[in-house]
């Protein structure tokens, strides 16, 4: 192995541990997304967004129970938000980037959700008695860079291997494009929703311009709060939500970082392969 090889791969692995270790003081000191964040602050944008979703007219928000994944108790997966309202379990996923494996994530989520709610009434599984469960409502927002519909319905079905049989689960997820411009309507019942969306498209065209990302995060909050842009709500929380972004993109950086050293290193190890054949 070469010298400049030996010293990509320290270079890759102390990458890595560095990594580990921001990843490990996010999850300490910033709990949330930004998306959850903003929703789980405002209960009444979180029963706006309900309303808006399911086309009900519901009032109070004090009724909403939050039961996001976050217990030591349950880490088999955590989930961004989720909460109980009239006999409905919504789960909530933001995302940026599409993942076919989102039904499967849905339905570990969703056996845990039971597992608190059935804890919770002190009820056995083995009794005689039905078991009430809310009604799961599985919804994706998506707001990444590449093209997608307004709306798009994932099936756990889709990864099952033998078609042919006739299979007995099934569970559905709507995702929604929240990319400024994308489902009108939906943004028009939920203005902390549409400003949102409008928050994310700011942010990525100062990052076009700025090349550091610290300002080009500043200059869009700036932009924001003085076009009223969820300028309460800014005002408010703007050190934690600068924190959250800036991890935020700090990772996305890594993450390319880290594919464009594998991509060099493969092409470097393909000239190696070529010479020592005697191709070139």
């Amino acid at each position: 192995m070469s010298r400049r090889r030996r010293k990509k791969k320290r270079v890759s692995r102390k990458l890595n541990r560095q990594y580990d270790r921001n990843r490990k003081q996010i999850q300490r000191n910033v709990k949330d997304r930004l998306f959850r964040y903003l929703f789980e602050k405002d209960r009444e944008a979180l029963l706006e967004l309900y309303n808006a979703l399911n086309g009900t007219e519901y009032c109070d928000s004090s009724q909403l129970e939050i039961v996001t994944i976050e217990s030591a108790v349950y880490v088999v997966m955590k989930n961004d938000l989720a909460y109980i309202l009239s006999g409905t379990l919504s789960m909530y996923e933001h995302q940026s980037t599409y993942s076919p494996n989102l039904p499967v994530r849905f339905l570990i989520y969703l056996a845990q959700e039971y597992q608190m709610v059935i804890e919770k009434a002190e009820k056995s599984l083995y009794g005689t008695g039905q078991i009430s469960l809310p009604t799961p409502q599985c919804i994706v927002f998506y707001n990444g860079v590449k093209e997608m519909p307004e709306e798009r319905t994932l099936k756990l079905s889709d990864a099952f291997e033998n078609k042919k049989a006739r299979a007995d689960v099934e569970l559905t997820v709507r995702m929604l494009n929240i990319n400024y411009g994308y489902n009108k309507q939906l943004m028009e019942k939920c203005r902390i929703l549409e400003e949102y969306s409008e928050m994310v498209a700011v942010i990525r065209d100062c990052m076009a311009v700025e090349k550091d990302i610290q300002t080009a995060l500043n200059k869009a909050v700036d932009y924001c709060i003085e076009g009223g842009i969820l300028k309460e709500f800014l005002l408010k929380n703007r050190a934690e939500v600068l924190g959250m972004l800036l991890e935020e993109f700090d990772a996305e950086k890594y993450e390319r970082t880290i594919r464009s050293e594998g991509r060099e290193e493969g092409r470097e190890e393909g000239k190696v392969e070529v010479n020592r054949l005697g191709i070139l």
